[in-house]
């Protein structure tokens, strides 16, 4: 097929190396602009420009698209068989979407309808899911609410972080797409329309979703934490300043003397260890934590340079 494929950071970079491999043209690749990275501020490249420069392949990065006139005359003059969009971050416009024979195409990182919108593989990790997946899907106007082409389970470790799942979810994700092609070139992937009354959402994720409220239970929490990586991770408060917690795990109460009645966010110290109580009788233990303005470093250290007194609390007290 005559594709023209839309996509922006690493997750959709093994789906455009599959099409390729697979044998379909890809006219263009339209990817967002060039962006500011790290403290430098050094304006970086997407990852899918970057691979497709490399294969002498044209690429647009058009700010926006919607009222895009010139965007839109350079895909009518291709004329694509499919669009194929993952990760690209744009809405579609419905000019875009009636363009092609086969429709605008889309690997979403979810079994739809659950997790519906920005942040899929993140939320399914947060929620405490044993399992997530991928679906290739037609784009309409609603919000991932399109007809369903294929779908493929893929498994979440107990340990997995949203990092982990998003490198697993693109490289099973590639294939399928190649599968939905060649299945709607055939006959043999017929559109599907979702259940829409077993939808879920999955909105974008903000700074405030890295809060730790110790009301949640401490597997909620540490679920939050896998799901929530690389941002916006998990943080708390010590004494006014702002704790960021990168490793902690869920602990059985009765491997320490825990002290009776202990209130969600209570910090309890035991043999250089660091505990926190959350909701239900559950306990963290602290592994890997960064005091605001300092470094990361092991709960034991940081235990030695910031000695804690009973009865000290975390928990948001400024923002």
């Amino acid at each position: 097929m005559k594709l023209v494929f839309c996509g922006t950071p690493q997750f959709a970079v093994p789906s455009f190396a599959a099409l390729r491999a697979a044998g379909h043209e890809i006219a263009l690749v339209v990817s967002q602009p060039d962006r500011p990275v790290g403290r430098k501020q050094q304006m970086t490249a997407p990852p899918v420009k970057a691979v497709a420069l490399a294969a002498g392949l044209p690429v647009t990065q058009p700010e926006k698209i919607r009222n895009n006139a010139e965007f839109r005359a350079q895909l009518e003059a291709i004329a694509p068989d499919a669009i194929i969009v993952v990760a690209y971050g744009r809405i579609i416009p419905a000019w875009m979407l009636r363009l092609p024979h086969y429709g605008c195409i889309n690997l979403h990182g979810s079994l739809l309808p659950k997790y519906r919108g920005a942040a899929p593989v993140q939320w399914s990790v947060a929620m405490g899911d044993a399992v997530t997946g991928n679906t290739t899907m037609l784009l309409e106007e609603g919000l991932d609410t399109g007809p369903m082409l294929l779908q493929q389970s893929v498994p979440i470790g107990p340990d997995q972080t949203a990092a982990d799942l998003f490198e697993i979810l693109a490289e099973a994700g590639a294939p399928l797409l190649v599968r939905t092609l060649a299945g709607l070139e055939d006959g043999s992937v017929q559109p599907q329309q979702q259940d829409h009354a077993q939808a879920t959402l999955a909105p974008i994720l903000t700074r405030e979703d890295g809060r730790m409220d110790f009301s949640r239970t401490a597997t909620e929490l540490r679920n939050r934490w896998r799901g929530f990586q690389p941002w916006p991770g998990a943080f708390t408060y010590l004494d006014g300043k702002k704790l960021i917690v990168h490793r902690m795990d869920v602990v059985d109460a009765s491997a320490f003397a825990v002290p009776q009645a202990a209130e969600p966010g209570l910090i309890h110290v035991d043999n250089h260890r660091l505990f926190v109580a959350c909701a239900a009788g559950t306990w963290l233990e602290l592994l890997e934590v960064q005091l605001e303005g300092k470094k990361r470093i092991a709960a034991a250290e940081f235990l030695r340079g910031n000695p804690i007194t009973a009865p000290a609390r975390l928990g948001a007290l400024t923002q």
